[in-house]
């Protein structure tokens, strides 16, 4: 309740600042309009004194100004709304704000602290008023004057000028000391007059420095304590360090939830404080009774609670002692336990969650056994068919480089015919495609020691990247790069990864009409298959014509390739399988056919350099 009313106090502060602006604007507006007024601007190059004091009691009058007059460029006053409307003594009280308004030419509204010798020739009334005698207050500081003789209100002047010349200056304000509009309206209008066993719960002051001048708390007499003072401690932090105050303070008769912020005048030096409070003991009598009827419910809710609890234990906990060894059973390996009958309330919410978490961890055994058996498959078929392809490269490499060389050395002769050097030719062409068939069967059956470095994978993408770029602009396709933030360094054998790469987007490229888009990206994230591992994911995806279905399980196998016969020889992607296998990654495909494939290749962080070097043999 006392947080409540802290925050409450806060914006009553706030409110109570707009009404107090507010006030200075009421004083500046009417000032401003009549300076325009044809009949004042003529008066006063004319200095026609009688007839600007009537304009100015009229303007008094309207607008409730307290004192208001007129000031020639001179800065002596023409003539003002007191009993001595046309002074006529030579020297006169300095006027603060109507000189500040003539040096800078601007009109001037705020807070002014007004001397007695300004207010005695305002009107000597004025100078009665703002005479305060200190009273004593308790742990307030030590001042040694016993009454305060200036007085704080708010003021406001205006220029007039007659084309460019400056005539004088229109200024016009209300004494604060003892005024009760302001504080009155805070009060009404913040806490519209709410009574709380007989005293109004909310009080507003303006201080003039530590000096009650404004308010409406009330003394233990019953009057309104003007001439009481604000304590030491909030003193030095309102008026001395110039920060807002909010806490409970013993005002005058009562604690109070209080709020107080510093007002500066139009020099900028803070010169008093605005100060709202409400009435403590309003809510300490709330926090009592609410307290009371708190452990009042506790109370009741406890004994409630133990005999509900008491009834709906065994209930409650039946299926729950099920459940727990159920879970012990899926611990052990049965993913098949008794559960028992399904509760209609929230312990069969949970049952049933129970039982979808069974059937989750049954289809992830199997997928996960499924992909094990798949890899083991795949793992077994490069294998079996790296032996076989390295057997019949080594025999057939011997003859064909034979073939090859005796080919050329016909060629080179001058003696043969047109028609057999066309057909050797083709001899030759035909022995250079086997020769790179041959020369692939060797790569996939190699397994060559990984020449590991660190290597940044984006700049990696980057230069593999350059080197086909020229070939798609040719083809009339767009290559986008995406590159990954904070990507972690990884231990590769760079050559081989490029060339992984390499393959991929050169294979999408192929895949990929004219006017096509390659967009190539790279990121952090986890492995699917190993518990979550960390690794770095590079995705190519084209906007090609895609895989068929029944064509995505072969695409890894040796010598199967989707191209026309003489454009490819199917090793390029069971070599790039091994690589990233070797390097502990993986590569998946995700493709539709018509609209285009996405190869992403993964690779783990922190991967041992010789971890994977004898995964195949």
């Amino acid at each position: 309740m006392l947080s409540e009313a802290t925050n409450r106090v806060r914006l009553d502060l706030n409110a109570a600042r707009e009404i107090y602006e507010t006030r200075i604007k009421a004083i500046r507006s009417p000032l401003g309009v009549t300076t325009l007024g044809f009949g004042f601007l003529s008066a006063l190059k004319t200095h026609d004194a009688p007839e600007l004091v009537n304009r100015l009691r009229r303007l008094a009058q309207n607008a409730e100004l307290d004192f208001a007059g007129v000031v020639t460029s001179e800065r002596t006053t023409l003539c003002r709304i007191g009993p001595h409307s046309i002074p006529k003594e030579a020297v006169q009280a300095a006027n603060p704000i109507a000189n500040l308004a003539l040096d800078r030419g601007v009109a001037i509204s705020g807070t002014v602290v007004l001397s007695k010798e300004f207010l005695s020739a305002e009107d000597p009334e004025l100078a009665d008023r703002a005479a305060i005698r200190l009273l004593p207050t308790p742990r307030a500081a030590p001042r040694d004057e016993k009454q305060e003789t200036s007085g704080m209100a708010l003021m406001a002047a205006i220029p007039v000028f007659d084309g460019g010349d400056l005539l004088g200056a229109l200024y016009g304000g209300v004494l604060l000391n003892r005024g009760q509009a302001i504080v009155d309206k805070v009060r009404d209008t913040v806490f519209q007059q709410e009574i709380y066993k007989g005293r109004s719960i909310g009080t507003a002051t303006i201080f003039f420095n530590d000096l009650r001048i404004s308010t409406n708390v009330l003394a233990p007499d019953g009057k309104r304590a003007i001439g009481t003072r604000v304590s030491k401690e909030v003193k030095e932090h309102v008026l001395d360090k110039g920060e807002r105050w909010t806490d409970r303070a013993f005002v005058v008769s009562d604690w109070y939830i209080t709020a107080y912020e510093p007002i500066e005048d139009i020099f900028g030096n803070r010169v008093g404080m605005l100060y709202v409070g409400v009435l403590e003991e309003k809510y300490v009598d709330i926090r009592r009774k609410a307290l009371s009827i708190l452990v009042l419910m506790t109370v009741a809710g406890m004994g409630l609670a133990v005999g509900l609890g008491y009834l709906l234990a065994d209930k409650i906990m039946r299926p729950v002692h099920r459940l727990i060894a159920a879970s012990q059973k899926v611990s052990e390996g049965n993913l098949s336990p008794e559960i028992g009958p399904i509760s209609r309330d929230e312990i069969g919410v949970l049952q049933n969650t129970f039982k979808n978490m069974i059937v989750s961890l049954e289809e992830r055994d199997r997928r996960r056994r499924a992909e094990s058996d798949n890899r083991l498959l795949q793992s077994e078929k490069q294998a079996s068919i790296g032996r076989l392809a390295a057997g019949v490269a080594h025999e057939i490499n011997n003859p064909l480089t034979g073939v090859l060389t005796y080919t050329h050395m016909l060629l080179r002769r001058r003696d043969i015919g047109d028609d057999i050097r066309s057909d050797l030719e083709t001899i030759a062409q035909s022995t250079e495609r086997v020769r790179r068939i041959v020369k692939g069967l060797l790569d996939f059956s190699r397994q060559t020691k990984l020449d590991r470095e660190p290597t940044e994978v984006n700049r990696l993408v980057d230069s593999t990247v350059s080197l086909i770029e020229n070939q798609a602009l040719v083809k009339g396709l767009s290559i986008k790069f995406n590159p990954g933030e904070n990507l972690p360094v990884l231990t590769l054998d760079r050559n081989q990864v490029q060339s992984v790469l390499f393959n991929i987007i050169m294979n999408a490229l192929d895949a990929t009409e004219p006017g096509g888009k390659i967009t190539i990206s790279t990121g952090i994230s986890l492995s699917a298959r190993d518990g979550g591992k960390k690794g770095v994911e590079i995705a190519v995806a084209d906007t090609g014509c895609g895989i068929a279905p029944e064509d995505l399980d072969k695409l890894f196998d040796p010598f199967f390739t989707t191209k026309e016969v003489g454009q490819g020889t199917g090793l390029g992607l069971a070599v790039s399988y091994g690589i990233v296998q070797r390097h502990g990654g993986t590569i998946r495909v995700q493709s539709e056919a018509g609209r285009g494939s996405t190869f992403t290749i993964w690779l783990p962080v922190d991967e041992t350099p010789e971890r994977h070097e004898n995964t195949r043999s």
